[in-house]
């Protein structure tokens, strides 16, 4: 009886420990901030050497733990933190897992700027520097790492919300489907695992009085549903992703982005992404919407229209 519930114990649920790195600025701090958020215990900027004491602490053994290291953190050595990780990912009742939060340098910079707060590695020169110091030293850990995170393009709660879906611990959420519309002149979102160009529908864009309108505004919404291309591409479109779906759930993938595109992101991409966000939901699918570019432009428009009044005023 004894070795039949020692055979048990081996093979019960691993303890899952997230191993969270990145560039300064990226975002770790809203990244642990969101694993702590879904349950995980959060330790930020923790010494390599502490690492073992940390996870054979009898409190809360077998907690999911997600740990900050990065180049803040005291002892600091991409080339150690390699070897602990792969050292971790052997050990007997742990399923480790390295995290790589990105961005780019030019929104780093930015970043920095708005906050004036000082890079780490660039105490005594440009912060440009620091940035592309930081990510020469942190290279091998991008390239070694199981995800890649990248910020360049999202904000705090688009962060927060892909965290979740890439590490939710509620077994029973199944797949979510994250769905964004995009313009390609800005380029394709980073994060997108599946991509639908719609730029072969009618365009809203050249029709004076929808021109300030967006995919939500209906005279935009019927001006497209009369294209005869788009009852025949929706239905292949979500006849495809409902043959794709339940098989990347039954893999284990936790996390989906389907982009769909167009050529500025307000009115074809916004239109199709809201009706493949509701087609998603009445067949019983988790999913999120989000509207990349639609946001950036309402935000310009009402700058715009700030400077007006103001002007006015003057």
């Amino acid at each position: 009886m004894k070795k039949t519930v020692k055979r048990a114990q081996k093979s019960g649920p691993k303890r899952k420990v997230l191993l969270v790195t990145g560039l300064s600025g990226a975002g770790l701090s809203t990244t642990l901030k969101a694993l702590e958020d879904l349950g995980y215990k959060a330790v930020d900027n923790l010494p390599l050497a502490l690492v073992d004491a940390l996870l054979k602490l009898k409190e809360g053994s077998g907690t999911p733990v997600a740990i900050g290291i990065d180049s803040r953190t005291w002892d600091f050595s991409p080339q150690k933190f390699l070897r602990k990780t792969e050292a971790l990912k052997k050990a007997r009742g742990l399923q480790v897992e390295l995290v790589f939060v990105n961005c780019d340098d030019q929104v780093l910079q930015r970043r920095y700027t708005e906050t004036r707060r000082i890079h780490p590695l660039a105490v005594d020169r440009p912060i440009a520097d620091g940035i592309s110091r930081e990510r020469q030293l942190l290279k091998p850990l991008r390239t070694a790492a199981d995800h890649v995170i990248d910020t360049t393009d999202i904000k705090a709660h688009d962060l927060r919300r892909l965290v979740e879906g890439l590490f939710s611990l509620d077994a029973a959420r199944g797949l979510f489907v994250n769905v964004t519309s995009f313009g390609f002149r800005n380029g394709v979102p980073r994060e997108a695992d599946l991509v639908l160009d719609v730029r072969f529908l009618d365009n809203p864009h050249w029709d004076a009085k929808l021109r300030p309108l967006s995919g939500r505004d209906v005279p935009v919404i019927r001006k497209i549903e009369k294209d005869p291309e788009f009852a025949p591409f929706f239905k292949n479109a979500t006849a495809l992703l409902q043959h794709l779906l339940p098989r990347y759930d039954r893999e284990g993938k936790n996390y989906l982005t389907i982009g769909i595109g167009c050529t500025g992101g307000r009115h074809r991409s916004v239109f199709v992404a809201e009706r493949l966000a509701q087609w998603l939901r009445q067949k019983g699918f988790n999913a999120g919407l989000r509207h990349r570019d639609l946001d950036s432009w309402s935000q310009q428009q009402g700058l715009v229209t700030k400077n007006k009044v103001k002007r006015r005023a003057a």
